[in-house]
């Protein structure tokens, strides 16, 4: 592949894995849009790689916590911080794996990859995060997090397989109707997204195994670096303007998007 071709991949991933506006949408669109060749399987788990270091290294404190939980979460002891978050986070991944399977086997999730699809999910979900963060309280903070909420926020994050509904942004938008402070809010949203993407890509790249090579692999290396940058980026900024602002700058950027893509797709 191209290394401009490999470059936009991994830009535009890295930027948007976690900012509430779809990855998997732009990645969608990019092809279709500007008529380059899709990248495929491949460089898509490659990018998926690099964001999934750029937030473990982000949120590495949480996500030490975490993993020195998971002994104790597995013999059923939840009694300290470590093993809660393993808990939850668990809970919290299993609703997207279950329907990600449903729309692999059915092949749904191939259907749903058009232009009419994520302009509406662009637009909607846009509007619902706006609303959600305008009326939603700040009285939760991550540390109030339980059993209840990571089940609602998980089965909020399946939606997120539609493309253009934005996996971050739908779990933000679900925990400001829970009351959760922005900043708190965006980071269970953050590190909800290790588990789920280390499982998309195991799932994924178990197809890809066999048809590997040393120039994919080259390629992929570079996309996954290229992203991880991207990414961290992204994240840092993000994070730190969301002490002064709201997500309405994004809610804005969705908006508009929407719009375009469904006025191309009812234009056909």
């Amino acid at each position: 592949m191209p290394l401009f071709h490999l470059i936009l991949v991994a830009l535009i991933q890295g930027i948007t894995e976690f900012l509430p506006v779809s990855s998997s949408g732009h990645l969608i669109l990019l092809p279709q849009l500007t008529g380059l060749q899709d990248q495929g399987q491949a460089i898509d788990v490659a990018v998926h790689i690099g964001t999934l270091f750029a937030v473990v290294f982000y949120f590495w404190k949480d996500v030490r916590v975490g993993l020195a939980g998971v002994p104790r979460m597995l013999t059923g002891r939840i009694d300290t911080p470590g093993a809660k978050l393993a808990f939850l986070l668990m809970i919290a991944t299993i609703p997207a794996i279950l329907a990600g399977l449903v729309l692999k086997l059915t092949g749904l999730s191939d259907d749903m990859r058009t232009l009419k699809v994520i302009g509406w999910t662009m637009l909607l979900f846009g509007l619902l995060l706006y609303w959600a963060d305008q009326k939603g309280t700040t009285d939760k903070s991550e540390h109030d997090w339980s059993i209840k909420d990571a089940i609602l926020l998980g089965l909020w994050q399946a939606v997120a397989l539609i493309p253009g509904t934005s996996r971050s942004g739908i779990c933000i938008t679900a925990a400001r109707m829970m009351g959760y402070a922005r900043e708190d809010a965006a980071k269970i949203a953050m590190l909800m997204s290790i588990p789920v993407i280390f499982a998309s890509g195991i799932l994924t790249s178990t197809d890809l195994i066999a048809s590997a090579n040393m120039q994919a692999a080259k390629d992929g290396a570079i996309a996954a670096l290229l992203s991880f940058l991207a990414a961290l980026v992204a994240l840092s900024l993000m994070m730190r303007l969301l002490r002064t602002t709201s997500f309405t700058p994004y809610v804005i950027y969705r908006v508009l998007l929407g719009v375009v893509l469904l006025t191309l797709a009812y234009s056909q």
